[in-house]
């Protein structure tokens, strides 16, 4: 397959899954994207680009495909990488943000000395939904002394208004729905 060129054709590797994880759901399914090396190099490259448009001096990502698009553009960037992990995945010591759930609540945490103050951060994510994790995300890094100059993601469905949560913040995605 060609390289993609725009939204249009970066599409053709998402697979829609109806009724997934439950019904009414339309799921969009990123894996076909990462089976393709071409897509992926892709996806990196345009956030390469961002990161370097947005004068970023680290990237974070949320756990866990985040880091699937995040760890090689912050390598080819020649950025660190900052993994924000599920509630106990990482060694102490740690701070944590909380977020909304459907059925209950949930916790990101970061290492408490993975950012200098004064860092400026991209964060990445594969898909924008609701923004409750992306808002949390925002919190750690902000508690973190740093600030957030953007939030990327490969999808963004705009229908559930996750840009709401992230209070006017700088929202670059790919793809949209």
């Amino acid at each position: 397959m060609p390289v993609p060129t725009d939204d249009l054709d970066l599409k053709q590797w998402i697979r829609d899954v109806p009724d997934y994880p439950k019904p009414g759901v339309l799921f969009r399914d990123l894996s076909p994207l990462m089976g393709n090396p071409e897509a992926m190099r892709y996806v990196t490259g345009q956030f390469v680009e961002h990161l370097h448009e947005t004068k970023a001096d680290a990237v974070a990502a949320i756990d866990a495909r985040g880091f699937i698009f995040a760890a090689p553009a912050a390598v080819e960037a020649g950025l660190p990488f900052v993994p924000l992990r599920k509630s106990g995945k990482l060694p102490p010591d740690v701070i944590g943000a909380d977020y909304e759930l459907e059925y209950g609540t949930a916790r990101l945490e970061a290492r408490d000395d993975a950012l200098s103050p004064g860092s400026r951060v991209v964060i990445v994510d594969d898909l924008l939904a609701t923004g409750g994790t992306a808002a949390a995300a925002m919190k750690l890094i902000e508690e973190l002394g740093a600030s957030v100059l953007s939030i990327a993601f490969v999808v963004e469905l705009t229908f559930l208004n996750g840009r709401a949560p992230l209070n006017g913040a700088n929202v670059y995605s790919l793809v949209t729905y």
